[in-house]
């Protein structure tokens, strides 16, 4: 059964130092007799024990320890949840990570604190070309992309047939007639997760529907642009004739994609980390739901969200940069690639790991998304806005959407 499930969190100003498991591997401290020792902090992917990061990067420090064995990683893993606030208050008390795996880097590239990727790994052509640009700072390359994700939409096949529906919906006006339908039938027409999970992500996706996006070409800011805000009027109108769940803006996608995996909702957009929830709710069966691309306003998309998580290495003191180079060239081989993808449902970062999973029944279809995938902004600027809507759009499909997306425009413009 595949697991797993990819959560991404937002950035605030402050936090408290917290920190979450931590094991090492073959022990070891600093630097002495020609040793070296490296902090790996990563986010934890896993829905539990079982499957826990602490695990997957367990076995590869230990592996990697055994062919370098002047070379100890001590792995400390943090709940997405926490990550980004536990690594910024480890940058800010002077205690920094010698690698971090999880959502953030363009800040410490800003404030000089990372190698280039070119310092710490010696293939990087073999990145993904969309998401190794991604990972790039004024023109340098500081974030080395790890793991990536695409988006589609989940349709309940049951209900569809049950509801009298054909077809799955290729417009919004598709959407808004077949939930409607489906609520007739006494359940939740679409799922739309506005709450502080991952706001940013259900936005963009409407968003994209519609012409829109948080930036135009230039990188200029278009949060509250003429197409963003038609965009929320129409999802206020579906909140409103009672076609989604109520008050979307405190409900998560976690919890959502578990009610669509009990065949409580009839559509919703998704990723392949949906797939093991459908999986472990014994539910749906294989033939009861299906995946197609987002519907927009006039068809479906041709460009969806790509995520992207990455690896930075940090600046740390020392003679670590060899060290870092030898472990990240280790840990980006295809079978960790390969191995932490299925793992947690997500896709690879690498061009040799996704030729090697093209034609995997499941991640195929995901998989060719990637290339003409759309990401989220990679100012600075963008932590301080994802957290904005993380906490606050989901009051506009409840209350004026030209208002709070006016708002959350201004932080962006006001820290650009």
């Amino acid at each position: 059964m595949r697991r797993g499930l990819l959560v991404t969190t937002a950035l605030s100003a402050a936090a408290v130092l917290a920190l979450g498991a931590c094991s090492s591997s073959k022990g070891g401290g600093g630097s002495s007799g020609g040793s070296v020792s490296l902090k790996l902090v990563a986010a934890d992917y896993g829905t539990g024990p079982a499957n826990s990061s602490q695990k997957y990067w367990d076995g590869i420090a230990d592996a990697f320890h055994k062919q370098n064995p002047k070379i100890t990683v001590k792995v400390q893993t943090i709940n997405w949840n926490d990550f980004d606030n536990q690594v910024q208050t480890m940058v800010q008390n002077h205690q920094l990570p010698d690698i971090t795996e999880g959502d953030y880097f363009s800040n410490y590239a800003q404030e000089g604190l990372l190698y280039k990727t070119s310092e710490v790994l010696s293939n990087p052509g073999n990145l993904l070309p969309v998401f190794a640009k991604l990972g790039s700072f004024e023109g340098t390359q500081y974030g080395l992309p790890f793991t990536t994700s695409s988006r589609t939409l989940f349709y309940n096949k049951k209900l569809f047939a049950d509801a009298g529906i054909s077809a799955a919906p290729q417009t919004w006006a598709d959407v808004q007639a077949d939930a409607a339908k489906i609520k007739a039938k006494g359940k939740i027409g679409f799922g739309l997760p506005l709450g502080s999970e991952e706001a940013q992500a259900e936005s963009l996706l409407w968003m994209l529907g519609n012409g829109g996006n948080y930036t135009d070409s230039s990188g200029k800011w278009t949060i509250d642009s003429a197409q963003n805000v038609e965009t929320f009027q129409f999802l206020k109108q579906l909140v409103s004739s009672g076609d989604t769940e109520p008050n979307p803006g405190a409900k998560n996608r976690t919890d959502l994609w578990k009610q669509f995996a009990q065949g409580e909702i009839g559509m919703i957009n998704g990723s392949p980390a949906l797939i093991p929830i459908i999986e472990s709710g014994k539910v749906l069966t294989d033939s009861d739901w299906a995946s197609v691309p987002i519907a927009g306003k006039s068809g479906p998309l041709t460009s969806t969200l790509g995520v992207c998580d990455f690896v930075a290495a940090f600046k740390n003191g020392g003679s670590k940069q060899a060290a870092i180079k030898k472990f990240l060239d280790f840990a980006y081989q295809d079978k960790y690639q390969l191995q932490f993808d299925k793992e947690y449902d997500l896709l690879p970062a690498t061009t040799s790991a996704s030729n090697a999973l093209s034609s995997d029944p499941i991640f195929g279809s995901f998989l060719k998304a990637l290339p003409n995938a759309v990401q989220y902004p990679s100012s600075t600027v963008w932590a301080n806005v994802k957290t904005q809507i993380q906490q606050t759009v989901g009051t506009a499909v409840t209350g004026d959407p030209k208002s709070v997306l006016g708002a959350i425009q201004k932080t962006a413009e006001k820290g650009a």
